[in-house]
């Protein structure tokens, strides 16, 4: 049995270093084949022949391109107000100013999170004025936003504290 898959593994090999015959047509069309053809002549083959293609990196280019890479070198930074300050508001009114550099992008937004909640509708402008917080310690973080939601930029959390004066009527004490 090996004998056999031997001898025919043999015969493929043999018939494998087929000729190349080139020849020209009536219409000066020149032709290959592995069969002989009239006026045919043996074109030679080098075994060592080898066809190898270098492909470079492909950058692909898209009008989107720059403006995605301008966003990832985007930078967030609140102006106001400053970390840990104290903030006296009793209707909890105040408002945050930031800076966007290098500018903030067509089709960007900025969106305003208090304690990992949003409290301002996206806009473009850098200026949010808030009203009803809560008093308390909160977390205030600004996030550029493309149009679907997409966070590509963001501040570092600010933490402030919000102190709203509380009047306690105490009761007079009767006298008799």
């Amino acid at each position: 049995m090996r004998l056999i898959l031997l001898l025919s593994l043999l015969s493929i090999t043999l018939c494998s270093n087929a000729a190349v015959y080139r020849w020209v047509d009536e219409n000066g069309k020149v032709h290959y084949s592995d069969e002989p053809q009239p006026n045919a002549e043996l074109v030679e083959v080098k075994q060592n022949t080898q066809n190898t293609i270098e492909l470079r990196e492909a950058k692909i280019k898209s009008p989107i391109a720059p403006e995605l890479d301008a966003a990832m070198e985007t930078t967030i930074t609140i102006i106001s107000p400053t970390h840990e300050e104290t903030i006296r508001s009793n209707e909890g009114k105040f408002d945050v100013t930031v800076s966007v550099a290098p500018k903030l992008l067509r089709g960007m937004f900025l969106a305003l999170f208090i304690d990992g909640e949003i409290k301002a509708q996206p806009q473009t402008s850098t200026t949010f004025h808030l009203e009803g917080i809560y008093r308390g310690e909160h977390a205030i973080v600004v996030k550029a936003l493309d149009q679907n939601g997409k966070v590509l930029a963001s501040s570092s959390p600010r933490t402030i504290y919000l102190h709203q004066a509380n009047l306690v009527k105490r009761p007079t004490p009767r006298a008799g």
